[in-house]
């Protein structure tokens, strides 16, 4: 059976000193190397991930300059091993250099076996937290935009459809259950959009008295109404030329629909109270939990406006029953996962847009199906 201890590499021309150290290093698998050729022999076969290095080493054992150099190679071939060096020659400029060109840290001679072992237990721990942070950082497909992390494949489609998506200048609908990470995907479409220096403005729709989301969105003038002490920018302005998420838009009341309507039709909007119009270029992200296509057979939710809101929808799975932090998912949850994650090309289809990117339906529509 295969030795299961960590390994440790001690380079030491002392064979004494090298019988105590094997000995006092039981809980690990103790390399010995008397010089630089067997030290990086036993480097490149082994990659252990602590050294202990003598800086005397022969041709040159009353200095340094072989135990410089062994510490370089080994540095070169694997750098993130711990080095620990140690030597009686000058030990503290010595020391100071060797940190300088890489060296974990240092020990002097004679040796304190005790305080060695703490110095190597040290350097061990970290190098198995550095080795969970590359394996981490590694798992690349594990990680998706707009700071969401999952290991959904269904997820990570997703995501990477919301990429594709986010250069082209065309609305967003994101469709989706509570805690399904929408403003974050929301974000993560301004981000990797154009438009990611300016401003992300959100609003939810849902939390704002139906009498002031009119106010919140377009703004007012002074003295539009009771308490209007001063001009005020709403939502769609302060957005100017970078990205406006809507959520909960299933939410916003049929008159104000209208308004919106004009809005997303002319790309100008006047104010309460005002009557100038304001151009504004704003790229629209919209999200909602509630089935949009009932509420248009309802009445409730105007199809012209869907279309100009849903130009690219996208469904976003549901998260597995039992997990508490969204946008976390073991690896086994796509296959609970029923719901489909599909960019539908229906508001391609109609829309009318001038700002539409040519050829944008053949591109991104059709067959996008993660389910």
């Amino acid at each position: 059976m295969a030795d299961q201890r960590p390994k440790l590499l001690v380079v030491e021309d002392d064979s004494g000193l090298q019988r105590q150290l094997r000995w006092s290093y039981e809980n690990y698998d103790v390399l010995v190397a008397g010089d630089r050729a067997a030290a990086l022999e036993i480097m490149r076969a082994e990659m252990p991930s602590v050294v202990t290095l003598d800086l005397g080493l022969p041709p040159d054992p009353d200095g340094v300059s072989e135990g410089f150099a062994t510490l370089q190679e080994i540095i070169h071939l694997k750098p993130e091993t711990k080095v620990i060096v140690a030597s009686g020659h000058g030990a503290r400029e010595s020391a100071l250099r060797a940190i300088a060109h890489g060296a974990y840290d240092f020990y002097q001679k004679p040796v304190d076996f005790d305080e060695l072992g703490m110095i190597v237990k040290r350097a061990f721990h970290l190098a198995d937290i550095e080795d969970e942070n590359r394996r981490l950082a590694a798992d690349i497909g594990n990680r998706a935009f707009g700071g969401i992390i999952t290991g959904s494949p269904n997820m990570q489609k997703v995501c990477q459809m919301i990429e594709r998506v986010a250069a082209a200048d065309v609305s967003v609908m994101l469709l989706g259950g509570s805690g399904t990470g929408k403003e974050l995907l929301a974000r993560g479409v301004h981000d990797a959009s154009p438009r990611a220096k300016q401003s992300f403005v959100a609003i939810n729709c849902a939390a704002i008295p139906e009498n002031l989301l009119e106010a919140e969105l377009f703004g007012y003038e002074k003295g539009a109404f009771t308490g209007a002490v001063k001009t005020t920018e709403g939502k769609i302005e302060l957005a100017q030329r970078g990205t406006l998420f809507l959520d909960e838009v299933g939410d916003i009341p049929l008159p104000l629909q209208v308004k919106l309507l004009r809005f997303l039709q002319e790309r100008v909007i006047e104010r309460i109270g005002g009557r100038r119009q304001i151009e504004v270029d704003v790229r629209i992200v919209c999200a909602t939990h509630q089935n949009l296509d009932d509420m248009i057979a309802s009445g409730r939710f105007r199809e012209d406006l869907y279309y100009r809101l849903a130009e690219i929808v996208v469904n976003i799975p549901r998260w597995p029953s039992g997990m508490a932090t969204p946008g976390c998912w073991p690896s086994s949850s796509s296959t609970s996962s029923t719901a489909s994650s599909t960019v539908r090309s229906r508001g391609l289809r109609s829309m009318r847009s001038r700002r539409s990117t040519p050829g944008i339906g053949r591109a991104m529509c059709g067959n996008w199906k993660t389910a």
